[in-house]
């Protein structure tokens, strides 16, 4: 009896969801022959890399966490772990805009409950009643009925308006680029709705655990000890995942146009072949836009509810200054700004302060961010107005001042799926759905989460799937 054909198995999207998912058959079944397909002329989705002038600029996602372990793992077995970094010690503190200026977020406050009382009794960031609002939450009851509920809703019900306009919303609401009124608590901060049922108060809660996070809880905004990033960039982590791939299985430039059933496997079509290619299995790891275009002609009511994650756009100012040009002490990694300041900007990073080897000697890269769900009209403004606003809104707010030594304007148009209330069950309905095409599945950062681990786990769950069901 002659051996078995090798599995062929189609992978649609080079961005780091599908770079996992083709990474990971090899790793699981060698002999598969796997085909890459990525519309563009490069891979690595949104994440790009720009050496210039001695900086290092991020186009979009600078450093990921290494709580979820799934980004990490995978750098351990391509053998890249060694060139990851951390955080610099040292400034390892944010800000959040009040009444203009910028303020420290308080020591132990992490995204949504402090781990330390005095800060936060000690902060400029609240008036006295809202202090007392925020530490009545220890007293406030727990919400045990199962619904899902908004980030507004849940933060307000626990620390009170004051709480979560001026803190809570743009540390959360910032990482979503979302509208708080619509985020999903569950699907984004499940960790906080856990706490609340297991605790019955997250102050409770995190006075728990803040003594088993000694170091951790002299951080503010973000847990950063926890946070890195590759030495050379993102793309040298695309690089290396792409190095690891067969001879010949990456397509560049190749934009699949249609999707067919063959039997029990798949045909694609793509743009400039005169015919199909027959695959017996298929990974989606594209935007779910582009997933339900595929997948209309195959299943419709699976396409519309992929049409139901709502995606919004950003675009990221990058600046490199000299220091002298900013008058701010620049003591942390960047600042959040509430939306009750009313301002043009989400947030900025202090790129350069972060991770080690971003600027030159004497030199400052700071990342911008405008737009986002609530501010999606600003998306609408060309370039040269994007950089004057921004120039105007960091000249009020960190000293900036003078032309920079040169600036970009990035644009994610679209580029971030909105978790909104009952996003999990919308997700639940497509995963079901899907389940019902033998040999095909999804990955990306549409369904339980937007961060590159989970973009990892999501590409390299679905490439076990399509092994253990051809």
């Amino acid at each position: 009896m002659s051996p078995a054909p090798p599995q062929r198995i189609a992978i649609v999207g080079g961005g780091i969801s599908g770079l996992a998912a083709a990474h990971r058959v090899v790793e699981l079944k060698p002999k598969a022959q796997v085909t890459l397909l990525e519309a563009s002329d490069r891979l690595g989705g949104v994440l790009q890399t720009e050496h210039r002038d001695g900086f290092l600029v991020e186009r979009a996602a600078d450093m990921f966490i290494t709580r979820d372990p799934w980004a990490v793992d995978l750098c351990r077995r391509i053998g890249f772990d060694d060139q990851l970094i951390g955080t610099q010690p040292g400034k390892r503190q944010s800000f959040v805009v009040n009444k203009g200026k910028l303020v420290p977020i308080p020591e132990g406050f992490t995204l949504m409950s402090p781990a330390r009382i005095w800060p936060v009794l000690t902060t400029p960031l609240f008036s006295p009643a809202g202090k007392l609002r925020m530490a009545w939450e220890y007293f406030t009851p727990a919400k045990n009925n199962g619904e899902d509920e908004s980030l507004a809703s849940f933060a307000q019900r626990r620390f009170g308006r004051e709480a979560y306009q001026r803190l809570v919303q743009p540390l959360i609401g910032g990482i979503y680029t979302a509208d708080p009124e619509k985020l999903s608590m569950a699907a984004t901060m499940k960790q906080f709705v856990e706490m609340e049922r297991e605790h019955g108060s997250l102050i409770r809660g995190m006075r728990k655990k803040s003594g088993q996070r000694k170091e951790e809880g002299r951080e503010s905004g973000a847990r950063y000890g926890l946070f890195v990033a590759p030495r050379d960039g993102m793309s040298s982590l695309v690089e290396a995942i792409a190095a690891r791939l067969p001879e010949g299985s990456v397509q560049l430039n190749r934009r699949v146009q249609r999707l067919a059933r063959s039997g029990d496997g798949w045909e694609l079509s793509i743009a400039g072949d005169e015919s199909p290619q027959s695959f017996d299995a298929v990974i989606l790891a594209t935007r779910a836009p582009f997933a339900a275009e595929l997948l209309r002609e195959v299943d419709g009511e699976l396409a519309d509810d992929l049409t139901r994650i709502p995606h919004a756009g950003a675009a990221i100012v990058v600046g490199a200054y000299r220091r002298e040009q900013i008058a701010h002490p620049l003591d942390g990694f960047g600042f959040v700004v509430p939306m009750v300041e009313q301002r043009r900007i989400l947030a900025c990073s202090f790129t350069s302060n972060k991770f080690a080897g971003r600027a030159p000697e004497g030199c400052v890269l700071l990342r911008t961010f405008v737009g986002g769900a609530c501010q999606a009209e600003l998306m609408q403004q060309d370039d040269d107005a994007i950089r004057r606003l921004v120039a105007e809104e960091l000249n009020e707010l960190i000293g900036l001042s003078g032309e920079p030594l040169f600036s970009e304007v990035v644009r994610w148009s679209g580029a971030m799926p909105q978790y909104h209330v009952g996003h999990l069950d919308l997700v639940a309905r497509i995963e079901s759905r899907a389940k019902e095409l033998p040999n095909l599945e999804l990955a990306g950062n549409a369904y339980h989460g937007v961060g590159i681990p989970f973009c990892v786990h999501s590409g390299e769950a679905a490439a076990a799937a399509v092994l253990r069901t051809t």
